[in-house]
């Protein structure tokens, strides 16, 4: 009888609370929820390099980047990340220590990627932690000396197209602008626009120039958006109406 209730207590613990976890194991799961939310700050539907990526990853709080595979997240299988995290956690007992590890995992960014996919243990690479590079700048269009270089034409006057050319060719602008000029009923309609991506708003300038005006603008983050129309010489011309 004194040993059944001896064990009593480690029964109802058993079936009661589940079987006790160690420090290590609580800790381990707190490394891997840390690669987990490291994954889920990584998502995105913008195509990138897998050393954007690398880079990205490299920069967020407690996530070290011991690998990287593939070339791009939209290119096959996506690009995967050995990172490694760490993780802290009470020891179990009368007098609980904290107890902190260091694990690695497996990441996956991609567009097929499931949100919030759980972080896959992996072996950690030899070796120190990755450095990247900063992804370069992309090409700027010069707002102020746009409107200080394009021509005033006073009212009643006649806008010149040719002029207005050579004032945006004064700019010396990155060749990866794309520029577009366009004459309608006495007006110089003009879009100035860097690269985009397809999926983020794209940093375009509009401008036009007519007699008695000259204005600079950039359309509002929504007519950016690819498909929105915002980016474009006939919205420099016929300016859209803001959004609601």
């Amino acid at each position: 009888m004194r040993r059944l209730l001896l064990l009593a207590p480690v029964l109802l613990a058993l079936t009661g609370c589940g079987v006790i976890r160690s420090g290590d194991e609580k800790a381990a799961d707190a490394a891997r929820a840390e690669a987990t939310k490291a994954g889920m700050r990584l998502d995105s539907r913008r195509p990138r390099t897998a050393e954007e990526v690398g880079y990205a990853a490299s920069r967020l709080d407690g996530v070290e980047v011991l690998r990287v595979t593939g070339t791009a997240t939209h290119d096959g299988d996506g690009v995967e990340l050995i990172v490694r995290t760490t993780g802290s956690a009470l020891e179990s007992g009368l007098d609980p220590q904290t107890v902190t590890v260091r694990r690695c995992f497996a990441l996956r960014v991609s567009p097929r990627t499931e949100w919030g996919e759980e972080a896959r243990e992996a072996d950690c690479p030899d070796g120190p932690p990755l450095r990247f590079a900063p992804p370069p700048e992309p090409p700027q269009v010069p707002f102020d000396a746009v409107g200080s270089r394009l021509p005033r034409v006073p009212k009643g006057g006649r806008v010149d197209e040719a002029e207005v050319r050579r004032a945006l060719a004064s700019l010396d602008m990155d060749p990866a602008i794309t520029t577009q000029v366009k004459t309608e009923d006495g007006r110089v309609g003009i879009l100035l626009s860097p690269p985009s991506d397809g999926y983020s708003p794209t940093d375009c300038v509009l401008a036009v120039v007519a007699p008695g005006d000259t204005s600079v603008w950039m359309p509002s983050r929504m007519q950016r958006m690819p498909g929105e129309g915002g980016c474009s010489v006939g919205n420099a011309l016929h300016p859209l109406p803001p959004p609601h």
